[in-house]
């Protein structure tokens, strides 16, 4: 849906768009809130020390604070530090205008202040509603960064904040960074425009490459696109690793529950998929995984998982877990069959996986227990756990490694200097994978962490390898 008027207060809110409590609540620091910041964001007047007033967030105040969780950050991210320091005095963005659609959390602040010291102009959105730490914001706020996102936002506000970002008087944007698609559909749709000057979208998310293949198709996709998903320094490391570590904090937090013993189905076995087994397992987790591709079945019968369909489990489901980037996963006939006190969630970008609106009926009751999580009551008694209302759950109810999302981070960034650096007539427009060596170079920037030390191909073993012996040494196609 498209929404062309700011909302206000007044702007009734539908059932099926409803924002829990949990959306002003969060078990972590940046997240909280006082009781006297009750005012909706759209309504309060705040400019920064420096006079700037072009952003909107939930309160400036909280600038300080902000400005110490993207430090911590920083010590755990050092390619972007790196990329700083070294291409610096060169501001290889200088001139750029960058328009971001992301979660705005202390990892992202250090990625878009990192584009800011290339040279890049930036105007950032966030990309989930619950996902927003307000103190972050408030950071970048107050660091010159035009940013319009807090945590807890209705549809409505989600699309304001877009619409701002690009809508803005006297700036058009060169680039845009989009997590799941949202910003670039908003353009095409409302400010087809936009892209007459547009040098290239970087996308990262499976969501939001699914949607550019799809204006490929229809030969609607007007500039270049980086695939920053497919990469390999995003797939093995973002998506493996990231959520093996967050999905056992989010379900902690939210729940307080022992996993030793439960039974748990895993939907979808990807790189997602695969970090949430591996760390549920590694707890003594009973784990049954649901999957279409019968390569990853595969994969997940060799780790010793019961594949099997969802129909099939579901009455002995403990916790449901989806992570496939699809939609209507799982349906009102999986929750009807649910054992009481069964937990469902999202690990996968979008809430589409889950089909909530089904749930929106007058005949279940909705109990909000704590933040972001929901019980859901049917006529016998029977309860359901939904937790951050079937959204992303560790970036709505926990946090997540600063350390592997600087790989993604440093991925973007370089596809974004690609993009604008490139001579014209390199990249059509068309869907490309970042070049491998870019792959491998992001990589080599976080080895010194370990104290990592590379082993050097002789000439003789280049040859016979037939690579340079700097590399790259993968094809360009390998995943």
């Amino acid at each position: 849906q498209e929404f062309n008027k700011r909302p206000t207060k007044a702007v009734p809110r539908s059932l099926s768009r409803s924002i829990s409590q949990s959306s002003a609540d969060s078990f972590t620091s940046v997240g909280s809130e006082s009781s006297d910041e009750e005012l909706s964001p759209l309504d309060r007047l705040q400019s920064t020390s420096k006079g700037l007033s072009d952003f909107c967030i939930k309160n400036i105040k909280k600038a300080d604070f902000g400005r110490k969780e993207i430090e911590i950050a920083q010590q755990e991210m050092p390619a972007l530090m790196i990329l700083r320091k070294k291409a610096g005095g060169e501001k290889p963005l200088a001139g750029a205008k960058v328009v971001g659609c992301t979660h705005i959390t202390a990892q992202m602040a250090v990625l878009i202040e990192t584009l800011a010291a290339l040279g890049a102009q930036c105007r950032w959105a966030a990309c989930n509603i619950f996902s927003t730490q307000n103190a972050v914001a408030a950071a970048l706020a107050e660091g010159g960064i035009s940013v319009f996102a807090w945590k807890g936002e209705s549809e409505d506000d989600f699309w304001w904040c877009i619409d701002r970002c690009v809508a803005a008087d006297s700036w058009q944007p060169d680039l845009i960074l989009d997590d799941g698609g949202d910003l670039t559909h908003w353009i095409y749709k409302k400010y087809p425009n936009v892209f007459k000057k547009i040098r290239g979208i970087v996308e990262e998310s499976v969501t939001g490459i699914y949607r550019l293949y799809q204006l490929s198709k229809a030969n609607k996709l007007c500039v270049p696109a980086m695939n920053v998903n497919d990469s390999v320094t995003k797939q093995k490391f973002d998506n493996l690793y990231c959520c093996k570590e967050s999905i056992l904090d989010g379900l902690k937090r939210t729940t307080d529950i022992m996993f030793g013993g439960k039974q748990v189905v895993v939907c979808g076995y990807g790189e997602v998929g695969k970090g949430c087994c591996a760390a549920l397992k590694g707890l003594g987790a009973i784990i049954y995984v649901t999957e279409v591709d019968p390569i990853c079945a595969l994969q997940a019968c060799m780790n010793g998982l019961r594949v099997i369909t969802l129909t099939e489990i579901i009455r002995h489901a403990d916790i449901i877990i989806s992570c496939t980037g699809n939609k209507s996963v799982i349906t009102r006939e999986h929750f009807d069959r649910m054992k009481s006190g069964c937990i469902v969630c999202n690990m996968g970008h979008s809430n589409t996986e889950i089909d909530l609106a089904s749930l929106r009926t007058l005949e279940l009751k909705w109990q909000h227990v704590r933040p972001h999580v929901d019980h859901i009551l049917w006529p016998d008694g029977k309860r359901v756990v939904l937790l951050a209302e079937g959204r992303l759950l560790n970036l709505s109810c926990s946090t997540v490694p600063s350390f592997v999302l600087s790989v993604t981070a440093t991925t973007q960034a370089l596809a974004l200097i690609e993009l604008y650096n490139a001579p014209q007539g390199r990249y059509k427009q068309d869907i490309y994978l970042l070049p491998k060596k870019m792959d491998e170079y992001v990589a080599s920037l976080h080895l010194p962490m370990f104290d990592a030390h590379l082993t050097e191909l002789t000439d003789e073993q280049a040859v016979y390898l037939g690579i340079n012996r700097h590399g790259p040494f993968k094809p360009n196609y390998y995943r």
